[in-house]
């Protein structure tokens, strides 16, 4: 019995003893796997590298530097107008941007009115803006068909009544039978008959009384019709001349301590996209309001300019009034700037073929330069014509395959 036990105790502790042993060969036999694995996968990864390094050509920071160079090649920038502007310091002006209208300058036009009741008719066949000259008959007023009687004809008779009453009294004056009172009567309707008479004589024809203009230039309106019964003193047409032009600014009041810093303008109206230069057509500050016009809150100031012909009267006009100077200023064409959703951009030229789109921040301009604020240095190379055509080249990728620069 004795030995039954020791034998059953015996069992149980070699059973006991083989369960703890177990978990450890395990856990050393994973640890074992696992530095087998490791090793296994440096091995491998180290082959990997080595076969990459073999095999490929990776890119270096100093490569990779200009792969958003966009290229625009001679043979693209000779077919269309390109040109490359380095940007330096430069005097700008401060510009107030505004609004106004061109106006003819006093006394460069006159209004050309009926000398006589009738029906008038024109002297061939006049257009608005046709050529005129001095003296040049445009319309014929004729009353021979009318109730009244040939306006010419009444003149004519009155006058020559008139000049015969004078000279009797002239005759009688000086033997006291009439008053001064009606020698004097008797004097200013003579004048009254010879003004009148004067303003027709030599102008009448078979057509009526010619009515002439008074200074060359050109038809600005007809105001009349062909036809028409008109009266004297009633305006028949407008004749400009044109050589000078005022150019009226109609400028916000919050502007107004501004106001005595401005020195000239640039404008361009709606029928060109051409920027007018005063100080390239002689043209300088006639004045500057001092309080605000028919309560628009706005104050006039009013240049004057020499039309070369190419300025048509009473058009709406896009002003930029040049104001105080701004010294080293960065500035460029506004043809440099293209515009993607409300962001400026530049092409700054990096080689002959090569360029970089810039973001730059803009400030004002004067319709023909614009002051660069930020995102240009002194020195760079910047397209200033072509901006566009570079802009379409980029939209089609950057550096092709196959191009490479030395920089």
């Amino acid at each position: 019995m004795k030995t039954i036990l020791l034998f059953i105790i015996s069992f149980t502790l070699s059973l006991y003893g083989c369960k703890n042993h177990t978990p450890n060969a395990s856990t050393a036999h994973r640890h074992e796997s696992a530095a087998e694995h490791a090793s296994h996968d440096h091995e491998a990864e180290d082959h990997d590298h080595e076969a990459e390094g073999e095999g490929h050509n990776h890119p270096s920071p100093e490569k990779e530097k200009h792969t958003d160079e966009i290229i625009f090649t001679k043979a693209q920038a000779a077919k269309t107008e390109f040109e490359v502007q380095q940007i330096q310091p430069t005097t700008f002006h401060g510009v107030i941007k505004t609004s106004g209208q061109i106006l003819p300058a006093p006394g460069d036009e006159s209004v050309i009115v009926a000398t006589a009741n009738g029906i008038v008719s024109y002297n061939h066949k006049i257009t608005e803006g046709a050529p005129v000259s001095k003296n040049q008959i445009l319309f014929h007023i004729s009353s021979k068909h009318l109730g009244e009687g040939d306006y010419y004809s009444k003149v004519k008779a009155n006058y020559e009544k008139a000049k015969a009453e004078y000279e009797r009294a002239q005759a009688l004056i000086k033997d006291r039978i009439i008053s001064q009172k009606e020698y004097e009567a008797s004097r200013l309707d003579y004048e009254n008959a010879k003004i009148a008479f004067e303003a027709i004589s030599g102008k009448q024809s078979a057509n009526g009384i010619g009515v002439t203009s008074p200074l060359s230039g050109h038809l600005k309106n007809i105001l009349v019709k062909e036809g028409e019964y008109i009266t004297i003193g009633q305006p028949l047409a407008t004749v400009s001349q044109n050589k000078k032009l005022i150019l009226k600014a109609e400028v916000s009041e919050k502007y107004y301590p501004k106001l005595n810093s401005i020195r000239s303008a640039n404008f361009k109206t709606p029928y060109d996209n051409k920027v007018y230069v005063l100080s390239d057509l002689n043209g300088k500050l006639l004045s500057i309001g001092k309080a605000s016009a028919n309560d628009a809150f706005h104050i006039p100031v009013n240049f004057e300019f020499d039309n070369k012909g190419e300025v048509i009267p009473g058009s709406f006009a896009e002003i930029y009034l040049i104001s105080a100077p701004i010294e080293q200023a960065l500035t460029l064409p506004l043809t440099a700037l293209t515009n993607e959703m409300g962001l400026f951009y530049v092409y700054v030229q990096l080689d002959e073929e090569g360029y970089r789109k810039q973001e730059v921040s803009v400030g004002m301009n004067d319709g023909k330069q614009v002051q660069i604020l930020k995102g240009l240095h002194p020195g760079e190379r910047v397209v200033t014509r072509g901006a566009y055509q570079v802009k379409m080249a980029s939209a089609s990728g950057t550096i092709p395959h196959g191009h490479s620069h030395e920089h």
